[in-house]
């Protein structure tokens, strides 16, 4: 059966959501601002918005000294060394070539996860599945046929998709199990992902921009949305599925920026399309398949009927 309840489905499905068009958010952010200066706005907006959510819920950022060490290793590679990565990467790159580069997070997770050990029970379904995401991603953005695939924007890109996956195996092997609520942990990341992306300003953050009311709408929504409920939702997704689960998320953006694609911007969806998104799909249902096994209390129910046979 397929793992995970409504609840997990929904959260994926929001997620997916808010991620799969923020390739065409950082397009338009980039006519006014370069990549410093959205990795800044994107951590700042974010954390603004998560703090409240946790506030709000009555939870406390935590105090342990431990926690926020290893969140800010988190913030550098789940954060700020992505956010400016895929913002540079953008500048040369299609932002369907970036969607495409951007899936591969799941298997970095996946690779990553098997050298520290943390992978050690992965089933063939699981692998499978993850295969098959990567494989729909490339059916449907079709990269052989567009130009700038392997270029040094590409390569950047495939490095924040590859930090994505470090942040992800380090919180679930660090911070799981330590008793702080998902939304306390989202929220001390971006705090500390707005600290740390301040010290990047003298690299070019002090230079001109231009706050095209496009601009605006663009940089509030990726940090707003993108970034602050985005992360308040993933942190929980981690803490429910484990990190190489919660990174297949990721193979759905491509099939949500194809359908938004086409019902806002009139783009076209063929027969290879159709099938890349099937087979996305397919492959995120293997990832998520477990072995049902009986419950406590019909196992008890049967071994007492076999004692009184």
């Amino acid at each position: 059966m397929i793992s995970g309840g409504r609840g997990t489905l929904v959260r994926m499905g929001v997620l997916a959501l808010l991620w799969g068009s923020s390739f065409l958010w950082i397009k338009l952010a980039l006519h006014g601002l370069n990549p410093v200066q959205i990795t800044v706005a994107r951590c700042a907006l974010g954390a603004l918005v998560v703090v409240v959510l946790c506030y709000s819920a009555r939870h406390k950022l935590p105090g342990d000294r431990r926690v926020w060490g290893h969140l800010v290793v988190a913030a550098i590679f789940g954060n700020v060394l992505p956010f400016a990565l895929f913002a540079l990467g953008e500048r040369t790159v299609d932002s369907g070539v970036a969607g495409v580069l951007n899936s591969t997070t799941p298997l970095w997770a996946l690779l990553i996860g098997i050298i520290i050990g943390t992978e050690r029970a992965l089933k063939p379904v699981r692998l499978t599945g993850l295969l098959l995401g990567f494989v729909g991603t490339l059916l449907i953005f079709a990269p052989w046929q567009q130009a700038g695939v392997a270029s040094w924007g590409s390569l950047t890109i495939l490095a924040a998709a590859a930090s994505y996956a470090v942040s992800y195996t380090y919180i679930g092997k660090t911070l799981s199990g330590r008793g702080v609520a998902p939304i306390a942990l989202s929220a001390t990341q971006l705090v500390t992902a707005t600290g740390l992306s301040l010290f990047t300003l003298p690299i070019g953050g002090f230079a001109t921009v231009n706050l095209t009311p496009s601009v605006l709408i663009a940089i509030a929504v990726l940090g707003v949305f993108g970034t602050g409920f985005a992360f308040a939702i993933n942190f929980r997704l981690i803490a429910d599925e484990g990190p190489t689960n919660a990174t297949t998320v990721g193979y759905l953006l491509p099939v949500v920026s194809v359908l938004l694609g086409a019902a806002f911007l009139g783009e076209g969806i063929n027969l290879r399309v159709i099938a890349g998104m099937v087979v996305v799909l397919i492959g995120v249902g293997m990832t998520r398949w477990q072995k049902k096994t009986p419950s406590p209390v019909v196992a008890e129910d049967s071994t007492a009927v076999l004692a009184k046979t």
